[in-house]
């Protein structure tokens, strides 16, 4: 049996840090990339952490070649990327959104895993070991709402960028497996910045209040744990799977 290797973005707080608990506490190695430090539970040799702002696309494709560089990739059974890491403001109408609000959102949740599974994929297509690519996904995807243009079109970039990706590899020797993960909604600091908003600039923050306070947020350690089930899985190379549950 062979080690299992993961890059998750996003390690620092929410889902990206249970999902590298939980992992470590498997046995497995986790490589994390966020903006902040990670204070992990499970502190162990096993957990590397990167700090680097997603939004500086121009330094992702150096990033995963450095972090593949200390993976033994020949001891590798499973290499996984988990694109994790998402930006949810801009909350406001569009006209009162600037170029640098939407330009920061749409590079930190839909440019920057692009560059990372463009990477990702480019530096292991030599191994032989099992490839697979999470992309978390939303409802918001799929389900627009007022005052979350640029959230709702990066998470529906994702959803159309999974499945693209999914087809390119189809016909490949060694398919990366790639799925999106729509983990409902979860109590998370996205949330809390959400439900924070005034009523006058966002006008859901009274729905997601409602949501907090019926405690139908599901918790990061259930999600992390169900996304972990779903990536184990095999999963057919052309079929995206939507975990709609919560």
């Amino acid at each position: 049996m062979g080690n299992r290797y993961f890059i998750i973005t996003g390690t620092s707080k929410g889902i990206g840090k249970q999902l590298a608990e939980l992992l470590l506490k498997k046995g497995d190695y986790v490589y994390g990339i966020a903006r902040g430090t990670a204070d992990m539970k499970e502190a162990t040799d096993r957990y590397k952490h990167f700090q680097y702002d997603l939004g500086d696309l121009s330094g992702i494709d150096e990033l995963v070649s450095h972090i593949l560089k200390q993976i033994p990739l020949q001891e590798a059974e499973f290499i996984g990327l988990i694109n994790n890491a998402a930006m949810l403001e801009p909350l406001k109408p569009i006209d009162r959104c600037s170029a640098e609000e939407i330009s920061l959102n749409l590079n930190i949740s839909l440019a920057a895993p692009m560059i990372l599974t463009s990477s990702f994929i480019k530096h292991t297509n030599h191994l032989t070991a099992r490839r697979k690519i999470v992309n978390v996904s939303s409802g918001s995807g799929s389900y627009p709402a007022p005052s979350m243009a640029s959230y709702c079109t990066s998470k529906a970039g994702m959803n159309m960028f999974t499945q693209c990706i999914a087809m390119e590899q189809s016909g490949q020797p060694n398919p990366v497996e790639v799925i999106a993960f729509d983990p409902g909604m979860v109590d998370t600091e996205l949330q809390a910045v959400a439900r924070g908003k005034g009523a006058e600039e966002f006008a859901l923050s009274e729905v997601f209040g409602q949501v907090y306070n019926a405690g139908q947020l599901r918790s990061p350690q259930d999600v992390a744990k169900q996304l972990i089930e779903r990536m184990e899985e095999i999963s057919d190379p052309s079929e995206v799977l939507h975990t709609m549950e919560g």
